[in-house]
């Protein structure tokens, strides 16, 4: 019997449909030889630290960091039912076949399973990828399955990135929760190894735009009559022009009407004509980062919506695999697209008139063999769509995914590009043209492609020679104005996680890191920037997003090694070397294991400043926290530094800084021992009557002593002992009648004699 294991139900759907002969059971379908069942997404998790130790129930510092010796998953409580059914399907099937998603979580979700349940390795394993839900794809996927063990490396890096996560993640959570508790913050704070840092790219972005100056520079545009027509250029300034600044505006409106001032007297002379034809080639189809950042400019779709559409069109079998990253075609899919475009020409008139322009001869760079690994880009599949059925949103992805692809069956856009230089009056000045030739693959986007190319495209030069003579016709003194960078967006912020390059703090990183992905996945990143949202560190004005005072908070307490992305990135191209087996497992949970020591060693030294309106100590400044006592369910307010020691009674919610309320004091360390332990003793005030007693400063030690005249009541070491246990005996004077009687200073012995002459009386 062979067993395809599903990522999910509406994947093992697919599958059973593709085998035929289906009868639906309990948690799977049979399919004649064939049993299709399926999991949950991942339906194991990663055991918690208090599971490895109970110890790490209550958070402390001193028990950081936390690094499992050996990783350990249980089964999620809400999948604990279909967890039995594939466990008794595995252990009966001859072959099993990973149906997980075409990434590297669908690899380790069921992998792990099969681990877990122990015949990984021991029973034959094959591997489906699936990149379309469609009839034909998944027929074509049947026949054509791998061995499982080719994707090991693909495991492998979803493994680390879950450890590395869980690493990341349990430890600085607790460290910056503590921290954050001790400055007066209310509520836990998360931190992860993806999350931080695109939450610190929000933070620094609202920093730089607070901190903006603006400068006023200004601009000499000078029109110029030629015989063919008039030429608009800009002045160039001179690198000894006064006020001119690092970045070539000129910073004084003098110097600029100055020149306008002179060049009315004069006429100019063509020094220098360039032209170039150019061509701008077929857009590439869309990965989901792609079209979640368009989808977003264009219909102010948040990347969370794209996902969730992109799914149910991929579950309508409409469109392939919505968490692709990659913007590139197999070619062995060309067979395709007759069937495809005859379908996009009946879903409207204006798809009828997209495709009657496509010509099939063509082949776009998309068609890229070299550029596929487990998935390609985002198209439409041989199903017929009927917009009718589908959700405004379906409809306007399906049209944006199905236009992009007909953009490959149309030729590039070419254009000419001309730029004229003039020099008058000892100076010179520039224009530039674009003439489009041919619209190409642009006529399907009309409108934005011009917004995109901007004014010069449509500024068309006229013909003139190096040489000729042109005359003075008009200027004009531009003011301008800098303008501080942009709000993110959730859009442009998916962007800025996929080109994280541009936002490292070491630039000479930046060049090594083009390449790489990015922080995130196309999967995880529309759910990180909810993340951040919904813990309170960013928030959305305008739709804009904006940082919290929790945001600038855990971006001042954590160290710039976890806020830049810089080693997040590094850690992207271990798990693509990972992936590519290039680089080991192990390797990378080392560099994980010294490098979470380091950060929280930094996290725990970093200062930080009391949360706003939270009450600060009298005595050290530091912030105060309000306890409820587990005694009697009274609050009181404690200092936040341990050092200090202050404490003060509630009122209103707030501290009395009036209370009595006092700390022991601090034991000396030349006063009276603990016989037990060693450790120094306390005197305390009881409070069931005006005496004292003494206690040790050992809480563990739990030993205590009666006081007389200041002192603790500790029995002679060289007195009389308990012919019990042999603990020394003290001497009691009883608080019913006043006599005196001997009890063993073992609380747990219970031995008791009476008094003879100051003596016990054995």
């Amino acid at each position: 019997m062979k067993l395809f294991i599903a990522e999910k139900p509406s994947l093992a759907r697919a599958i059973a449909k593709g085998l035929g002969h289906n009868s639906n059971k309990e948690g799977y379908i049979e399919c004649g030889n064939s049993i299709v069942t399926w999991c949950y997404g991942h339906i194991l998790e990663q055991y918690d630290p208090e599971d490895y130790d109970e110890k790490y129930k209550p958070w402390r510092m001193e028990t950081l960091p936390i690094i499992p010796t050996q990783w350990k998953l249980k089964v999620t409580e809400s999948c604990k039912k279909q967890f039995k059914v594939i466990k008794g399907l595995v252990e009966k099937a001859d072959t099993i076949v990973n149906a997980g998603d075409p990434d590297r979580e669908g690899q380790l979700l069921v992998d792990e399973v099969l681990n877990y349940v122990g015949v990984l390795g021991k029973k034959p394993i094959q591997r489906i990828l699936l990149n379309a839900l469609d009839d034909k794809s998944v027929k074509e996927a049947l026949a054509n399955l791998q061995d499982n063990k080719k994707f090991i490396g693909l495991r492998n890096s979803a493994l680390a990135r879950s450890r590395a996560d869980w690493i990341i993640g349990m430890n600085l959570s607790r460290a910056a929760t503590l921290r954050a508790e001790d400055a007066g913050y209310d509520g836990s704070v998360s931190v992860g190894r993806v999350q931080t840092p695109t939450m610190a790219l929000v933070c620094r972005r609202e920093m730089e735009i607070q901190n903006f100056k603006p400068v006023d520079f200004y601009q000499l545009r000078v029109e110029w009559q030629h015989p063919n027509g008039t030429i608009p250029t800009y002045w160039k300034a001179p690198v000894d022009t006064e006020g001119l600044d690092e970045e070539g505006r000129v910073l004084k409106r003098e110097s600029v009407e100055k020149v306008a001032e002179l060049i009315h007297d004069f006429s100019g002379t063509i020094s220098k004509v360039e032209q170039k034809k150019g061509q701008s080639l077929q857009r590439l189809p869309y990965s989901l980062s792609t079209l979640q950042v368009e989808a977003g400019r264009k219909y102010g779709f948040t990347p969370q919506e794209v996902l969730e559409t992109q799914q149910k069109l991929y579950e309508k079998k409409l469109t392939s695999y919505p968490r692709s990253d990659c913007e590139y075609l197999p070619t062995n899919q060309l067979a395709d697209v007759p069937t495809i475009l005859k379908n996009l020409a009946g879903i409207s008139d204006e798809f009828t008139g997209f495709t009657q322009g496509a010509d099939t001869k063509i082949q776009s760079k998309a068609w890229n063999d070299k550029k596929i690994s487990a998935h390609h880009a985002i198209i439409p599949t041989t199903e017929k769509a009927d917009l009718s059925k589908l959700s405004d949103k379906e409809q306007k992805l399906y049209q944006m995914v199905a236009k992009a692809y007909i953009a490959q069956f149309y030729p590039p856009q070419e254009f000419l590009s001309t730029k004229i230089t003039i020099e008058a009056a000892g100076e010179t000045f520039q224009g530039s043209g674009k003439v489009i030739l041919s619209n190409g693959w642009k006529s399907l986007y009309h409108a934005e492609a011009s917004a995109e190319d901007g004014d010069e495209e449509n500024s068309k030069l006229p013909n003139v020679e190096q040489g000729d003579s042109v005359s003075y016709l008009k200027d004009d003194v531009l003011a301008k104005q800098t303008k501080p960078p942009k709000r993110f967006t959730p859009a442009s912020l998916i962007e800025a996680m996929k080109k994280i390059f541009k936002y490292v703090k070491d630039k000479e990183l930046a060049a090594q890191l083009k390449e790489c992905s990015g922080i995130g996945t196309e999967a995880t990143r529309a759910n990180i920037i909810e993340t951040i949202q919904n813990r309170g560190f960013v928030k959305v004005e305008k739709k804009n997003l904006v940082p919290t005072e929790k945001g600038y908070m855990v971006l001042k307490l954590l160290p710039d090694s976890l806020t830049y992305p810089d080693i997040t990135a590094r850690w992207e191209k271990n798990l693509e070397a990972i992936s590519n087996q290039t680089m080991r497992l192990e390797e990378f949970e080392t560099q994980q294991s010294l490098f979470i020591e380091q950060i929280l060693h930094e996290a725990m030294t970093k200062t930080i400043e009391p949360a706003k309106d939270v009450p600060v100590c009298p005595k050290c400044g530091k912030a105060l926290k309000k306890i409820k006592s587990k005694k009697n369910g009274k609050f009181y307010w404690v200092c936040s530094d341990k050092e200090c020691k202050s404490i003060f009674d509630d009122k209103k919610g707030k501290p009395d800084f009036n209370s009595k309320r006092q700390p022991p004091a601090a034991p000396d360390p030349n006063g009276p021992k603990c016989p037990k332990c060693g450790k120094p003793l306390l005197r305390f005030k009881s409070k069931k009557n005006d005496g004292y007693f003494w206690a040790c400063s050992d809480r563990e030690c739990k030993t205590f002593f009666n006081d007389v005249n200041g002192k603790p009541d500790i029995p002679d070491p060289n007195g009389p002992k308990c012919p019990t246990c042999g603990k020394a005996l003290k001497k009691i004077k009883s608080k019913k009648n006043g006599k005196l009687y001997w009890v063993c200073s073992d609380r747990e012995c219970k031995t008791i004699f009476d008094d003879n002459d100051g003596k016990p009386d054995f």
